[in-house]
């Protein structure tokens, strides 16, 4: 009985460690130091590519949050990230060699886990888990294409997410075009003064530097080479009117509090079955994180948004997870294949790892005739792990760890400190009785 890890990231060790914890024999496949992708250049495991920060400590935040529930469930990331760790304010740093040194040694010195130094072109038979990362290489990328269908993507074109809770609701409202179908749309509406103040901040804020793979990816000359993937800054730059003709046209709406047509309208649509946080249809682009803040806090009921993902766009690939994968990371017409990081759609470190955790940790007592684990809502990589296998969940974007992707509390908090605290202090007792049960 042996299971074949495929790829030595952070997902991927933790997927093994699990396993080898459990006392089965693993073989784990990374295909460095034969071979390395345009971002990697260490030779060691579990490399950080773009940071050396696995984000905040606090248990109150949702990294803190997340990365606690990963340290109860064993995680060998958190672990070395400790011994590893560097001053960076309220952030858990690493020195990234040192960091990878560690994690490299435990998995090699594990009885349990056989390393083979070999490129995988094609998913094996058998006990499998996929942790290949956002730049898996192409044969085997193909080879997962065969499988999932039209459901592998190979770059990440993604609109930003807020939260429901966070917007405006005197100034938005619920509508479909001419009233037609349910009211599933969020709409923003701007008179021609709000548009026009959004616009010209839009055309001139300041875009995010692209890694060279992404240029190779997308083009060197502003993603032209994918109309479909068209930043919103980039459209806009077409015209002033052009936005008006495109996400943002306002026909077939009527503003209640007008009676009339808005100059322009910018819809938001529900991201998960809970309707806690919604995503800004259109809306892909490649500013810099803080000027979506500063720009898109423009647009009418979102000047006080509260953003849990900010749009992005760089090469990555991943599967539409909630077509594919049951909460435990598993495919549901192959129930002994898992996949596990960033491929799955979670986004970041920690959530790649945790991701490995889980399925690492499923896959072992599946192997053993145990049930599979489930983890409640309330915690953060159970919140997750519903998220993307949530078959409700169209036009699926990554997500990473936020207090959006929660359920809220029974009582209204206005304190966020204090509310985010008790979020955690909720979750973690309620990882805490599963723990006790498994």
């Amino acid at each position: 009985m042996t299971v074949k890890v495929i790829g030595a990231g952070l997902a991927g060790c933790e997927a093994a460690w699990q396993l080898a914890c459990a006392g089965i024999d693993t073989e784990l496949y990374e295909m460095k130091p034969k071979k390395f992708t345009p971002a990697h250049k260490y030779k060691g495991f579990a490399e950080l590519v773009c940071s050396n920060s696995l984000k905040a400590e606090r248990v109150d935040s949702a990294a803190g949050m997340l990365k606690e529930e990963m340290r109860r469930l064993g995680s060998l990331t958190i672990e070395c990230a400790y011994a590893a760790k560097v001053s960076a304010g309220g952030a858990l740093a690493v020195d990234r060699e040192k960091f990878s040194d560690l994690v490299t040694e435990k998995i090699k010195a594990h009885p349990h886990i056989t390393v083979i130094e070999d490129e995988v072109t094609k998913i094996p038979e058998g006990n499998v888990i996929i942790a290949t990362g956002p730049l898996t290489s192409d044969l085997l990328a193909e080879d997962i294409k065969k499988l999932c269908g039209d459901y592998l993507y190979f770059h990440d074109a993604a609109a930003p997410i807020v939260t429901y809770e966070s917007l405006d609701k005197d100034k938005v409202f619920f509508a479909s075009r001419y009233g037609k179908g349910e009211a599933d749309y969020i709409n923003c509406p701007m008179d021609k003064d709000e548009y026009m103040r959004f616009y010209n901040e839009l055309i001139n804020a300041e875009s995010a530097p692209l890694h060279e793979f992404d240029k190779e990816h997308f083009g060197k000359d502003n993603f032209k080479v994918y109309e479909g993937c068209m930043p919103v800054e980039v459209l806009a730059k077409r015209g002033e009117d052009t936005m008006r003709f495109g996400p943002l046209k306002p026909v077939g709406l009527t503003d209640p509090r007008t009676g009339k047509r808005p100059y322009a309208v910018v819809q938001l649509r529900a991201e998960n079955a809970g309707g806690t946080m919604y995503n800004l249809v259109g809306f892909q682009t490649n500013l810099k994180f803080g000027e979506q803040k500063r720009v898109f806090s423009l647009i009418t009921g979102l000047e006080n948004a509260e953003f849990v993902r900010y749009g992005v766009m760089h090469r990555n690939t991943f599967i539409n997870s909630p077509k594919l994968l049951n909460e435990q990371f598993n495919m549901r017409e192959r129930e002994n294949l898992y996949f596990a990081g960033q491929m799955t759609g979670v986004e970041g470190y920690i959530e790649s790892a945790a991701s490995g955790i889980f399925a690492g940790l499923n896959m072992a007592r599946h192997l053993q005739g145990k049930s599979y684990v489930s983890l409640p809502e309330t915690t953060m990589l159970g919140a997750l792990s519903k998220y993307i296998s949530d078959q409700t969940v169209e036009k699926f974007q990554p997500m990473g760890c936020n207090m959006g992707i929660l359920p809220a509390l029974p009582e209204r908090i206005r304190d966020k400190k204090l509310k985010y605290s008790m979020i955690a202090e909720r979750g973690l007792a309620d990882l805490d009785k599963v723990l006790e049960e498994i």
